[in-house]
């Protein structure tokens, strides 16, 4: 009878040449499902060298170069793999409840000195501040169940896009102008709908809301979105407009431009916040999380933004702007936009804003299971390619997980993302902990006899849905 192991090597191999089809050129098949191996197999650094070791401990130099060729010299396409892993996952997270919310994000990497392609000081979410780093912009697939990156892109700094000297050195394509973080996030978007990708909710945090071309070009695309802003936001309270334009006194232009004045002016969503009464305010709940039901306090109000509402000559539409402010905390602390219809329910409302935390899981996973910040290359190719090949990687293991049929209730609560980021060559407790354990309760063998197993961890966010607690690939 087949074993687990067996079953799932089996299907590794199919999903891996799935991909390989895509890559142009058929020797690319083996170093391909070497390089996933080394990214799914445990191990400090997922980096090249480290991964050679591990999947061709008898002959590194060899697997080296191959691995190597192919993440930092080989012209396979980014786009055509990571629509094929979509292609290939994308069922597996539908079948959990459908794609409810395209997520826009993106994630930093620490990094020293100034030769690799894109890196400047920078704010790096991962570290909280800003230093040097590089930063990646991109757009994902949701549910509650799962999320999956279908688009990344390196972020160009400005100075480093008019640099034709480090272009040349990184090997920056000469049709990659600068572009901001937004218009990045707007061409992800349009290629995912040119695509054909189930339409969700679209969500992203501050650093994106508050750009109002951003929001009106989701909306020109016609997504809905729930995205946050800052307290600073410009707002007309409920009931309230711009003034029309100025009659028309028969001479010269007519006016056409909205109004405001000294006596009739919009105010920053924090003000309105704070004037709201008392039965404005509710507690809602969104999700199960390590220990309790997360919960807060929110009020939802119709509203419309005033965001240079001057130079228009009709209002903004009304949206709804939803804020958060815990019991515990002197003033409001989240606030979000919304195009959701006017009917949903406040309920509706946090539970989508809310479900942008997958994105947070995905990044953690990506980083500290599959080595997505382990890249030591300095080109263009080379950290687009290696970030593709983690996506891949964690593709399967979305499958995989998708697979498994569950032993108790889907409503699991899910352990909580670290309190503070962690930098990189940071001891992981977590991983740690994990490897003590492993020494006292060692797995047992599935595989072949007088064949070791590799045995994939699992991951963070998921805990096992049947008896089976590892997914297993041999090599």
């Amino acid at each position: 009878m087949e074993t687990e192991a067996q079953s799932s090597e089996a299907r590794f191999v199919a999903y891996v040449d799935a991909l390989s089809v895509v890559l142009g050129r058929e020797d690319r098949a083996q170093p391909l499902k070497d390089y996933c191996t080394g990214l799914l197999m445990p191990g400090e650094r997922k980096s090249v060298e480290p991964m050679a070791a591990v999947v061709a401990p008898s002959r590194v130099s060899a697997k080296h170069q191959s691995l190597l060729h192919l993440v930092g010299q080989a012209a396979w396409s980014d786009a055509a793999v990571l629509d094929k892993v979509r292609q290939l996952v994308a069922p597996a997270i539908e079948a959990q409840g459908g794609i409810e919310a395209w997520i826009v994000d993106d994630t930093g990497f620490a990094k020293k000195g100034v030769h690799s392609v894109g890196v400047a000081r920078q704010y790096c979410g991962r570290l909280g501040k800003t230093d040097n780093c590089q930063i990646a912009v991109t757009l994902s697939i949701a549910n509650h169940a799962a999320s999956l990156p279908i688009a990344y892109r390196l972020y160009l700094p400005e100075d480093w896009a008019k640099d034709a000297a480090r272009r040349q050195k990184t090997h920056v394509p000469d049709d990659v102008k600068f572009q901001t973080k937004p218009e990045i996030a707007l061409d992800q978007i349009r290629t995912a709908l040119a695509a054909g990708v189930a339409p969700g909710v679209l969500l992203a945090d501050a650093g994106y809301g508050v750009d109002g071309a951003f929001r009106s070009g989701v909306t020109t695309l016609g997504l809905t979105y729930a995205v946050g802003v800052q307290s600073t936001l410009s707002v007309w309270p409920p009931g309230m407009e711009p003034l029309p334009p100025k009659p028309w006194r028969g001479r010269g232009r007519k006016p056409s431009r909205m109004r405001r004045d000294a006596d009739h002016a919009p105010v920053d969503a924090k003000k309105l916040a704070t004037g709201l009464a008392q039965e404005a305010w509710r507690m809602v709940s969104w999700r199960e999380g390590s220990n309790e039901t997360l919960s807060s306090r929110f009020a939802a109000i119709r509203i419309r933004p005033a965001s240079r509402d001057w130079k228009r000559s009709t209002p903004h539409p009304c949206e709804w702007l939803l804020i958060e402010w815990p019991e515990s905390e002197k003033e409001p602390t989240k606030y979000w936009l919304s195009t959701l219809p006017e009917d949903t329910p406040i309920e509706a409302l946090v539970d989508t804003a809310k479900l942008r935390w997958r994105i947070e899981r995905d990044y953690e996973e990506l980083k500290s299971e599959l080595g997505l910040a382990h890249f030591e290359g300095r080109g263009w190719r080379g950290f687009h390619h290696h970030a593709t090949l983690c996506i891949a990687a964690y593709g399967f293991l979305i499958r995989e997980r998708a697979a498994i049929p569950p032993s108790a209730p889907r409503d699991r609560q899910t352990p909580p993302l670290p309190p503070r980021p962690r930098p990189r060559g940071a001891a992981d407790q977590t991983r740690t902990t994990r490897r003590k354990l492993d020494r006292h309760n060692p797995p047992k063998t599935h595989g072949r006899a007088g064949q070791k197993p590799h045995a994939l961890p699992m991951l963070p966010c998921q805990e096992p849905k049947s008896d089976i607690s590892r997914i297993v690939v041999t090599q």
